[in-house]
C-alpha cells in the first residue's frame, strides 16, 4: 500500500516527506494507521548521529493509532483495536524479559536500524531504496507495520493525543524516577533537563512522594510547566542550585538526581554526582554519541560516599503493564497528560517542529504530529 512518510536520508539532513510503498503485515506483524505521533528528541539523535542507526529510516517512535490488519500468528490485538506503540518491544521469552527486564528485550536491539524480525526493511521509497522504521514503529508515517510485541492495546475512549505520549516520553520520565531512581517519600530529587522526559521525571518524583524536586534547565521558558507538574524549585543556573541545596536539605544533599537533557556530557553528570549525598543515586536517562565521554568523575567521592551512577532505558518500565497503568493514573487524575502538549503540528511541519525544539525559548515541552485522515 501507499503511505506518506517523513524519511531521514542522511546525517545532518532534514526529514523528507515522500510517498512510500509499505509491505506486510507478515507473520507476527500488525498494520497500524497512526492517528497521532509524539515528537521525541531521540528522532533528532538518529539524524545527528548521536544515536547509531541505519539511514534511510522513517522517523517517529511515539504514537497511537488503530490496527487495520494483522498477519498470521498475531494473538493479542485485532483489526479495530486502539493501540499505543512501544518503542521497546516485549517478547516475554528472551532472557531479559524472563528476568523481569522487558525494557531490555532482545527484540529492541534493531530499533535504530529499523529492521523487522524477518530482516527486511518495510518501506520502499520512490527511488526504489528500502527504508527502516524508527524503533520498528515509524510513527512519522500514516501507516506502518509493527511487530505485535510493539503494540499495546488500550481502551478506545482514550484520546489518541493522550495515548501517544505514553509510548516513550511519559513512561521513560516517570519510570526514571519511580523505577530507576526508586524515589521514596521524603526524598530530595534533582532533575536536569525539563523536556518531554524531564517533566515526567518530575511527575514521577512527585507521585512517589518526594519532599523537594529541583528542576534545572537553561531555558527559563520551562519554569512555569516545571512548577505546574510538581517541581518545588526551578533553576536556570546549576551553580545557584548547588549553592541552595545544602540549606534546604540540612547538609544532606539530594537522594536522587535524574539526567534527561537532550545530549548528556561529562559536566552534567559530574554536577549530578556533586548534588547527591551519601549513597545518592544518579540516573542517566539522556543519550550521547559513541564518541561522547559523558561520564568523567573523581572516583574517590563515588567510593567514599557510596554514590551510584546507573543507566535507564525506557525508565526501567514494562510496556504491557506501565502503559495501561499510567493511562489509568491519568484517568484517575493522579497524573497530567493533556497538559504536556504545548504544540501541535502536521506531518509536513516535522522539521519546523524540531527546529523549534532545538532553538528553545518558547516553553515547548511536548509537541505532537496529528495525522490527517
Amino acid at each position: 500500500m501507499k503511505t506518506t512518510a517523513a524519511v531521514a536520508r542522511e546525517l545532518g539532513g532534514k526529514y523528507e516527506l515522500m510517498d512510500c510503498e509499505l509491505d506486510g503485515p507478515n507473520y507476527g506483524e500488525v498494520l497500524v494507521k497512526w492517528k497521532v505521533a509524539g515528537l521525541c528528541h531521540s528522532d533528532l539523535h538518529i539524524t545527528s548521529g548521536d544515536l547509531p542507526g541505519r539511514l534511510p529510516i522513517v522517523g517517529g517512535h511515539e504514537g497511537a493509532g488503530v490496527v487495520e490488519a494483522v498477519g498470521d500468528g498475531v494473538t493479542h490485538v485485532a483489526p479495530g483495536d486502539h493501540v499505543v506503540g512501544s518503542f521497546i518491544p516485549a517478547c516475554g521469552k528472551c532472557s531479559s524479559c524472563a528476568r523481569g527486564m522487558s525494557n531490555l528485550c532482545d527484540g529492541g536491539l534493531n530499533g535504530t536500524i529499523g529492521e523487522m524480525a524477518d530482516g527486511r526493511y518495510p518501506f520502499t521509497m520512490p527511488s526504489g531504496e528500502t527504508a527502516g522504521a524508527m524503533c520498528t514503529l515509524g510513527t512519522f508515517s500514516q501507516y506502518t507495520v509493527a511487530n505485535m510485541n510493539s503494540v499495546v492495546k488500550i481502551q478506545d475512549w482514550i484520546p489518541f493525543e493522550v495515548a501517544a505520549l505514553v509510548g516513550c516520553g511519559v513512561t521513560t520520565g516517570w519510570g526514571s524516577s519511580v523505577y530507576s531512581a526508586e524515589v521514596k517519600a521524603g526524598d530530595t530529587v534533582v532533575v536536569f533537563g525539563i523536556g518531554g522526559i524531564g517533566i515526567n521525571a518530575i511527575q514521577g518524583a512527585k507521585h512517589a512522594g518526594a519532599r523537594f524536586i529541583l528542576a534545572i534547565d537553561t531555558d527559563e521558558s520551562k519554569k512555569e510547566k516545571a512548577l505546574e507538574f510538581g517541581a518545588t524549585h526551578f533553576y536556570s543556573d546549576v551553580e545557584e542550585a548547588k549553592a541552595e541545596l545544602p540549606g534546604m536539605t540540612w547538609g544532606g544533599m539530594a537522594e536522587k538526581a535524574i539526567i534527561t537533557i537532550g545530549v548528556a556530557d561529562a559536566k552534567v553528570t559530574a554536577d549530578a554526582v556533586d548534588m547527591v549525598g551519601k549513597r545518592g543515586v544518579v540516573v542517566l536517562t539522556s543519550m550521547a554519541g559513541l564518541e561522547n565521554q559523558s561520564i568523567q568523575l573523581t572516583g574517590l567521592f563515588v567510593s567514599q560516599y557510596e554514590k551510584v551512577v546507573k543507566g535507564s532505558l525506557f525508565g526501567s518500565a514494562n510496556a504491557f503493564h506501565d502503559i495501561p497503568n499510567i493511562l489509568r493514573l491519568w484517568d484517575e487524575k493522579q497524573l497530567k497528560l493533556d497538559e504536556l502538549i504545548t504544540h501541535r503540528f502536521t506531518l509536513d511541519q516535522v522539521n519546523e517542529a524540531y527546529e523549534l525544539m532545538a532553538r528553545g525559548g518558547d516553553g515547548m515541552v511536548r509537541g505532537i504530529v496529528v495525522h490527517e485522515d
